[in-house]
């Protein structure tokens, strides 16, 4: 049961640590979100990883699509074998949120959650552990899902955000070194969600 959500519906969670977290709703509306929401999923070459736990390697749940300037062997293409050229609409999404980001970024993940049984389990981004001042700027589309974060040292401190559809989340510098997030399985039937994370790797 530790995978399921452990929040509701009922808004953001209290206390909030904002040193390391804005969310701002309603960056696109409903017509735009939903429209974008069903040109990702028919349109990106989605792709399905495998992880190790404990030493066995399953399918990553939840399906995923690497696009920007970065080249192959960076720490998120080392199981996808390329990066996709932007498309006009990733172009579009980056060039909204980079002024709120107040940075540029030439690399974006996209998520595809089908169901209530897609999630990312607890976990620190390994690129922005290892870069402690990179920035991680979200969009969502679609299902609302709650993205969870606690405190490393007191796994007791923790917080949830909803990620509404057309909602933008900026994970500041020094979150991913201090906290965890995840998307958590759901035992609620769930519509699908496409989320792009946007970043610079260098």
């Amino acid at each position: 049961m530790e995978q399921l959500a452990l929040f509701g519906d009922a808004g953001q969670s209290k206390g909030l640590p904002e040193e390391y977290l804005i969310y701002l709703p309603g960056l696109f509306s409903e017509s735009e979100s939903n429209r974008l929401l069903q040109k990702f999923i028919a349109e990106t070459p989605w792709k399905q990883t495998s992880i190790k736990i404990y030493d066995k390697e399953v399918l990553s749940p939840r399906l995923t699509a690497w696009y920007g300037d970065v080249a192959p062997g960076s720490y998120l293409t080392e199981k996808i074998t390329d990066a996709n050229p932007w498309t006009n609409e990733l172009l579009m999404i980056k060039a909204k949120v980079e002024p709120l980001a107040g940075m540029q970024f030439n690399s974006v993940l996209l998520n595809y959650y089908r169901d209530g049984n897609d999630s990312v389990a607890w976990h620190s981004d390994k690129g922005a552990v290892a870069d402690k001042k990179m920035v991680v700027a979200s969009v969502s589309f679609g299902q609302v899902r709650g993205f969870d974060i606690r405190n490393k040292q007191n796994h007791a401190e923790k917080y949830s955000v909803k990620l509404e559809s057309g909602s933008f989340l900026l994970m500041k510098a020094g979150l991913q070194e201090y906290w965890e997030h995840r998307i958590a399985k759901s035992t609620r039937a769930m519509q699908p969600r496409v989320n792009l994370t946007f970043r610079l790797i260098v």
